[in-house]
């Protein structure tokens, strides 16, 4: 949350009509590199947000902060109280490579192959703010990235950018869904733009695809389903029926957008930023597990990535190695079951269960001694159970590998 300006400070009048305001303010977003940009009447969301019955059900999972500021997500007189308009803005960051399907190499969701969107939007929004604050009358406001109550995707929807499809994302026809968005709060009277109509008519693709099936009904996501959630957001254990659903994505999942029918009309993004850092795109399992605290540090630091943390990484790079099924994975999830954390050790061991074989029992067995943690040896003695029972099972093989 950023002002405009530090105070109100008296400005010249323009003379210039709303309309013409509206007209100026847009084609300075677009020339700065906004994709897209729209207004619309700061009034309550009310019912429309759907965040209250969400909230009930408790689909936000642990992500509690968004309960304590659900009045202000839906007010944005609460945010600022002389707030007039909502100007929302877009950014493309759609780069066409796909996914690699080896098995030894972790899925990152396309939003985070390069540097942290959050830096671009934020720099860009601000600049767009002192050229308001500049060039038009007397103005106040706030601006966001992503970093406030503010509900981006429904405020975008109001000012024509898209629709909310029903995977939840902003889908524009002539963008598709991969698009950062931001907004700047103002009290200035603008003209609204006219609100997108909804085109996803039957297509339920996106619910289909849903790995964990977190897609709960049409514009409903459980977050606590969500692979999105359980690898990012989520700061404990992924629950054990969902770890072999993950399959080797280990930051974020695209599977309900990479099915969109409107991203076919994706345009690679103008902004480097977003192009794939170096390892990125098809990290290398193995060699993301030997890695220490001060090495993700510096390798993620201007990443969206560090969101999860240390730990958390691990964590989802464990699952992957595990979910690969492969033997070549036994010396690196050996690694992760001597790890200093013990949510890496928690998810270690059940990797080595997963992946099996005689390497992977024998250092489940020499690990046991060693262990305090009782989460961990509980953990320990789920995958060796798991292996004795596919020993004594002989028609059950290792896991088949889901990516």
């Amino acid at each position: 949350m950023t002002r405009l300006t530090p105070e109100l400070t008296p400005r010249p009048e323009t003379g210039d009509p709303p309309a013409r305001l509206a007209d100026r303010i847009g084609s300075k977003a677009l020339a700065l590199g906004f994709d897209k940009v729209g207004f619309s009447r700061a009034v309550p969301l009310g019912s429309r947000s759907g965040l209250e019955k969400w909230l009930e059900s408790g689909h936000q999972g642990d992500m509690h902060w968004m309960s304590r500021n659900a009045a202000k997500r839906q007010d944005p007189s609460l945010i600022l109280a002389e707030v007039r308009t909502v100007l929302s803005v877009a950014v493309n960051y759609y780069h066409p490579l796909d996914h690699s399907e080896n098995p030894l190499h972790g899925k990152i969701s396309r939003y985070a192959w390069g540097l942290d969107y959050h830096r671009l939007l934020k720099a860009r929004l601000k600049e767009l703010a002192g050229w308001i604050a500049e060039a038009l009358p007397p103005a106040n406001g706030l601006f966001y990235s992503d970093t406030g109550p503010v509900m981006d995707k429904v405020w975008a929807h109001k000012a024509g950018l898209g629709w909310i499809g029903k995977h939840s994302n902003l889908v524009s026809r002539d963008r598709g869904s991969w698009l950062f968005l931001g907004e700047i709060l103002l009290d200035l009277e603008l003209p609204e733009t006219r609100e997108s109509g909804n085109f996803c008519g039957s297509c339920r693709r996106c619910l289909d695809a849903c790995p964990t099936g977190a897609i709960v009904a049409p514009y409903v996501v459980d977050s606590r389903l969500c692979i999105s959630y359980l690898t990012i957001e989520l700061r404990g254990p992924v629950p054990l029926e969902l770890r072999p659903l993950i399959g080797t994505r280990i930051f974020g999942c695209d599977d309900c957008q990479d099915v969109c029918p409107w991203n076919r009309f994706a345009q690679p993004s103008r902004e480097k930023d977003f192009y794939p850092s170096p390892g990125n795109h098809a990290p290398v399992l193995m060699e993301l597990m030997g890695m220490s605290r001060r090495e993700f540090s510096e390798r993620f630091r201007l990443s969206p990535i560090r969101r999860c943390g240390y730990a958390g990484f691990l964590r989802n790079v464990a699952i992957a190695l595990g979910n690969s099924g492969l033997p070549e994975a036994v010396p690196s999830l050996t690694v992760a079951l001597h790890h200093p954390e013990s949510l890496v050790r928690r998810h270690g061991a059940w990797a080595l269960g997963r992946v099996g074989g005689r390497e992977a029992r024998s250092e489940l067995l020499q690990a046991v001694p060693a262990e305090s943690d009782p989460c961990v040896r509980s953990e320990i003695r789920l995958a060796l159970d798991s292996l004795e029972f596919r020993q004594s099972s002989p028609n059950t093989g290792p896991p088949a590998f889901v990516g």
